[in-house]
């Protein structure tokens, strides 16, 4: 009787307990980390098909990581623009520069002029305890709609130099939460409010969000961003595959990395790297001409995922105002130029 009596207060109990609050969940989730995302938009150049450079206008998402001001997004957002500005929940804008860059991650960090009062920073979490099968959310500006909520789930992780040749540095995650034109740079979440990656892109066939989005971990944000000192040089371009090297005639065992546009008052424009001029199709490639062809820097040659981690951890062991070197190729002439370390 006694243990009839025990299992029927049991089972009254479980009865009693809330059921679950999954939506309001993520509505909390959503409330508190709002005040941390924040909109960027960008105003750059470009090289159009007819030749010579127009302006277009780049929106993107970033997050709040620090109290003085320190805001995260994705390289490509950001790394090669000429204007930048920051709007943060309730529409207040702030201007922004770029301070350190990683492109080879899709990374970027920006420093704001001001922070305001609303802002609220946001806590990077160890993104290595993430499993794939883990709730997040995404909170960004697809197509500008400012602050858009998505929920996914973690599909799978992908280890540096697993996924985009472009990309050698960045671990990415891989979600199911709707990406789209805009979201580039915002946060996910994980479902304690806490950042655990930036959104990078999605692959696409039809140009819409299909379930293949691409978010760099926190870890190797905080890794390239806050822990190592990182350099941004302010140029955008892309490495040459062999063909195409072989056919612009670089020196012999060359590849190199085609300038497309710098961004004005960067360090790559102070010592003087030209942008690309044109467009062309090259062995069924698209690319932007005209522009330097970078060969090496501080001696290290361009060209590989290798190269990438040399020159930056050289770049980094450099102090503020070093002189540094960069080997160029310029309408078939080897040059040297020079130029400081910001």
């Amino acid at each position: 009787m006694r243990q009839a009596l025990t299992v029927l207060l049991a089972v009254v109990a479980l009865l009693w307990l809330p059921g679950p609050s999954h939506a309001q969940n993520v509505g909390e989730v959503f409330k508190r980390v709002a005040p941390s995302v924040v909109v960027i938009r960008a105003r750059g150049r470009d090289v159009s098909a007819g030749g010579g450079l127009t302006s277009f206008n780049e929106t993107g998402s970033g997050v709040l990581i620090s109290a003085d001001g320190k805001v995260m997004t994705a390289a490509h957002v950001v790394h090669a623009m000429d204007e930048i500005s920051v709007e943060f929940l309730g529409g207040e804008t702030v201007g922004a520069r770029v301070v350190a860059s990683e492109p080879a991650a899709d990374l970027s960090l920006l420093q704001l002029a001001k922070v305001p009062p609303t802002a609220r920073a946001a806590k990077l979490a160890d993104s290595s305890a993430v499993q794939v099968g883990d709730q997040v959310i995404i909170v960004g500006a697809p197509f500008g709609l400012s602050y858009s909520l998505s929920v996914g789930w973690i599909s799978a992780r992908w280890a540096p130099n697993t996924v985009y040749r472009s990309m050698p540095l960045a671990e990415f995650f891989q979600t199911d939460a709707v990406i789209n034109t805009g979201n580039s740079g915002g946060p996910m979440f994980n479902m304690q409010g806490e950042v655990i990656g930036l959104v990078s892109h999605n692959i696409s066939k039809s140009g819409g969000s299909e379930g293949l989005g691409f978010v760099v971990t926190a870890n190797t944000a905080k890794e390239l961003l806050l822990e190592q000192r990182s350099f941004w040089s302010g140029l955008e371009g892309e490495l040459l595959t062999d063909e195409v090297a072989d056919i612009l005639n670089l020196p012999p065992q060359a590849r190199g990395y085609i300038v497309k546009t710098v961004a004005k008052g960067s360090p790559a424009d102070t010592m003087g790297i030209k942008g690309g001029t044109s467009t062309a199709t090259i062995a069924g490639h698209h690319i932007v001409v005209g522009g330097d062809i970078l060969l090496n820097v501080e001696g290290i040659p361009v060209g590989t995922a290798t190269a990438f981690t040399q020159i930056r951890q050289r770049m980094s062991s450099l102090s503020a105002g070093s002189p540094f070197k960069v080997t160029v190729l310029r309408k078939g002439q080897v040059l040297e130029l020079t130029g400081k370390v910001p």
